[in-house]
C-alpha cells in the first residue's frame, strides 16, 4: 500500500518531466529550422554557380562540407567553388588535421571507377589534379553509359589528332576537358605510350574558349600541349561545330566524367587507366 502512495505521489513530478521533454514533431521542426539556412545556402550557390557556367549540368551543391567552400558534384565527379561562385578551384581538399583527402573519399563514394587508374598509378598522382570535368545526364541521356558506340557520325572539325604516325601505333579517340585532371594525366600516359590519338574535346567546366581555340590553331597538336600545361593559346576564328557534335554525342551515349576512351573497334572506356592497363586494353584485352 506505501508503495503504492509513494508512486502516486510520483505522478505529478513524472508528468512534468513529460511534458518538458519535445515531441516527436517538436524535434522534426527543431531540425527542419537548422536545415533551413544550410539549404538556403546551397541553393544560392548553385543560382550563382548556374548563371556563371550555363552549359555544367550540376547535380548537386553541398556548403556544409567544408567552412567557406561549396563541393559541387556534377555527374561523376567534383569540383569546389567560393558561396558566391567567382571562384571555382579545381583540385583537392585534404583534412590537415584527419589527414584524410576529402576528395578522393568523395569520389570514391561517387564513383570507384573514375579513381582505379589514379589511385594505382604513382605517376599519375604526380601530374593530376582532379578529374573534374563532368556532364550529366540529361532527360535524354541514357541511364548507363554505352559500353560500345560508332564514331561514324562524328565530323572531322571536332577532332584534334595528335601522337605517333606510326602505322603500328596503338589508336584510340579521347573525350576529355582541358580543366580534367585525370585528362591531362591520361595525355601524359598516352604520349609516352607513343599512342595516335583523336582527342574531342567536351567543354563542360567552362573551358568552351579553350576548345575552340585549340581546334582553331593551325598547329592543333601544339595548343593541346598549351592546354593542358595551362598555358595560353592564340585565339582565331574558325568552324567549331565540331564541339557541339561531340557534347551532343557524349550526352546521347552517357558519358558523365572525363576522360572517355574509345578504342577502334567501338570499345569504351571510362576514366583513366595506368599505362599497363592501357597498353592491354588498346590490343583488344578486357
Amino acid at each position: 500500500m506505501s508503495h503504492s502512495r509513494s508512486f502516486l505521489r510520483l505522478l505529478p513530478l513524472l508528468g512534468l518531466a513529460l511534458s518538458t521533454l519535445p515531441t516527436i514533431a517538436e524535434a522534426r521542426a527543431a531540425t527542419a529550422t537548422r536545415a533551413r539556412p544550410a539549404l538556403a545556402r546551397n541553393a544560392a550557390a548553385m543560382r550563382a554557380l548556374t548563371q556563371r557556367l550555363p552549359r555544367t549540368a550540376v547535380t548537386k551543391v553541398d556548403c556544409a562540407h567544408v567552412p567557406g567552400i561549396c563541393e559541387v558534384q556534377a555527374g561523376a565527379n567534383l569540383f569546389y567553388i567560393d558561396p558566391s561562385a567567382r571562384y571555382l578551384i579545381v583540385g583537392r581538399i585534404y583534412d590537415m588535421e584527419t589527414h584524410q583527402d576529402l576528395t578522393a573519399a568523395r569520389l570514391l563514394a561517387i564513383n570507384p571507377d573514375m579513381l582505379v587508374g589514379a589511385a594505382a598509378s604513382a605517376k599519375a598522382q604526380e601530374t593530376e589534379s582532379a578529374g573534374l570535368a563532368p556532364s550529366h545526364p540529361q532527360s535524354a541521356v541514357a541511364s548507363a553509359p554505352a559500353q560500345k558506340v560508332s564514331l561514324a557520325s562524328l565530323p572531322a572539325n571536332g577532332a584534334i589528332e595528335w601522337g605517333s604516325g606510326n602505322a603500328s601505333a596503338p589508336n584510340v579517340t579521347v573525350f576529355s576537358d582541358f580543366h580534367c585532371g585525370y585528362c591531362r594525366a591520361l595525355h601524359q600516359t598516352l604520349k609516352a605510350m607513343g599512342a595516335h590519338v583523336t582527342e574531342r574535346p567536351i567543354s563542360i567546366l567552362g573551358t568552351r574558349a579553350i576548345s575552340e581555340a585549340v581546334i582553331c590553331a593551325e598547329d592543333k597538336a601544339t595548343a593541346v600541349e598549351r592546354a593542358y600545361g595551362d598555358q595560353d593559346v592564340a585565339k582565331h576564328a574558325c568552324d567549331t561545330s565540331g564541339l557541339d557534335a561531340n557534347e551532343a554525342f557524349a550526352r546521347a551515349h552517357g558519358f558523365t566524367g572525363t576522360p572517355v576512351l574509345v578504342r577502334e573497334d567501338g570499345a569504351v572506356l571510362l576514366g583513366f587507366r595506368p599505362r599497363e592497363f592501357l597498353e592491354s586494353w588498346l590490343k583488344g584485352g578486357a
